[in-house]
């Protein structure tokens, strides 16, 4: 594994590098530093401080000099970074030492860093409920940050909920770390009202769409929200959908090699070893038994391995919620999580297979998104038991009464009601029914999986006269 750049050393060769203000050379750089680095080492801290703006580079070959950047304090690289260790010019979130490491390593030009390719002991060396990526403080830490109001009631319930707000911040920041430029005010108007922003190109649009189809997918139905291959490659295919050069490679593992852009990764590009390694990850994923370490390990294997042709950490972020909607947790929604952040914790994985600033990233999102959505927590009604208890039956008798084109009357309630549901329990759910009817627009009779121009047509015919025309069209 290549060494890599510590902050410690960079912090002393820029005090080095500050002593001498005409600037200094690097064979007397190597001496200053007593034989302690060698000149490959030392080339790449250089470059490291040159890219961060720390230090300049004058002159050519080896007559070649380096002096602190003009307009930069004297003080050490250090002393510029704050308590929670980021450089104050620098939207970053809050990083370990080890995550340090990983950030200093990552940040050197690209010909600094050595190919490398898969690597299966990687994977090997992580076993289920036995050995975990997140501490057990930390995940005791998180459950206690998600849990929700709907701790106790169906899977998913919860996601539910707050589905509407949910759309929007997972569709908008995850988009955003892909370079998407959408405001999210402009991702609210598109998801709420379909209003493309101007001057947004088709793919910017489309990639925002596609997020919205494959949330509403994991939460509209339970069934979705459990790990399995089926399921992360429906999540692939409605994710890319639109989006791939090849619109054969949607939904399917992929045929071809790739390569990362900004890192000297390179991924597996056998298929037949890639298919297996896919049920591999996966099998894995489902043995682990706490949600948040289950979430986190998707995040670091399924864009390690690159199961396709792209799109691959869209798949992860979306799929990294599967377990926190099952559990009834706070959505992971990744809102606010600086790019550049994320971009160096996955680089940190594909070329050093070192997961801790990936960690830091999650812990940061996570509890930014519990942060996000504690007022959403404390505003929800408390469910209702007998609603989600004939939560299915309630929504194929609103449905069939639309589509069979009958009024909503008590009597066609009761004669579409299913035997399943109790003769006790048969008024209250008429209720409820007719309740639905009251309430019923365009905006949500998605839930009942009626078309806009259904119910267009159904309210036309039904409410026209009626007292509730106002109310429906609402």
């Amino acid at each position: 594994m290549p060494k890599i750049t510590t902050q410690e050393g960079l912090n002393r060769l820029f005090d080095l590098i500050s002593k001498h203000q005409d600037g200094i050379g690097m064979d007397a750089l190597l001496g200053s530093m007593g034989g302690s680095l060698q000149r490959r080492s030392l080339q790449r801290r250089l470059a490291t401080l040159i890219e961060q703006g720390q230090v300049e580079m004058f002159g050519k070959s080896r007559s070649a000099r380096y002096r602190r950047a003009p307009g930069l304090a004297t003080a050490s690289i250090q002393e510029k970074v704050n308590a929670k260790g980021r450089v104050p010019a620098e939207v970053y979130v809050a990083t370990s030492p080890e995550g340090e490491e990983i950030k200093a390593y990552v940040r050197q030009p690209r010909q600094l860093r050595p190919p490398v390719g898969y690597k299966l002991e990687f994977l090997e060396a992580y076993h289920p409920n036995q050995v975990g990526y997140l501490p057990h403080g930390l995940r005791d830490q998180l459950h206690a940050l998600g849990r929700s109001p709907a701790e106790h009631t169906p899977a998913g319930t919860f996601a539910r909920d707050i589905l509407n707000r949910l759309l929007i911040d997972l569709s908008w920041a995850s988009s955003r770390l892909e370079g998407n430029t959408y405001s999210r005010l402009d991702t609210e108007r598109l998801i709420e009202f379909g209003q493309a922003a101007e001057g947004k190109g088709a793919l910017e649009t489309q990639m925002i769409l596609n997020h919205k189809d494959a949330i509403e997918y994991l939460v509209r139905d339970p069934e979705h929200a459990s790990l399995s291959r089926d399921t992360v490659i429906a999540l692939h295919a409605l994710l890319s959908d639109g989006l791939m050069a090849d619109p054969t490679a949607c939904g399917r593992i992929r045929r071809r090699a790739v390569e990362i852009g900004g890192s000297v990764y390179l991924p597996v590009a056998l298929p037949q070893r890639l298919e297996e390694l896919f049920g591999i990850v996966i099998q894995m994923a489902e043995e682990i038994h706490d949600p948040f370490e289950q979430a986190f390990f998707l995040m670091v294997h399924l864009p390690y391995l690159q199961p396709f042709e792209d799109v691959n950490k869209r798949v992860s972020r979306l799929a990294a919620n599967i377990p926190l909607i099952r559990h009834n947790l706070c959505p992971l929604s990744f809102i606010d999580v600086p790019q550049q952040a994320y971009v160096d914790a996955m680089i940190g994985v594909y070329e050093l297979n070192r997961v801790e600033l990936l960690r830091d990233v999650f812990v940061w999102a996570y509890e930014r998104s519990c942060q996000q959505y504690v007022a959403v927590k404390q505003n929800l009604v408390p469910p209702d038991i007998f609603r989600l208890r004939y939560r299915q039956a309630l929504s194929e008798v609103v449905a069939a009464i639309v589509r069979n084109d009958e009024p909503a009357t008590d009597t066609a309630a009761r004669a579409r009601t299913p035997v399943t549901v109790p003769m006790v329990d048969r008024n209250h759910f008429i209720e409820l029914v007719l309740g639905e009817f009251k309430t019923l627009h365009p905006g949500n009779a998605i839930r009942f999986g009626i078309r806009p121009l259904e119910l267009a047509a159904w309210q036309d015919k039904h409410l026209r006269n009626s007292g509730h025309a106002d109310a429906g069209k609402r």
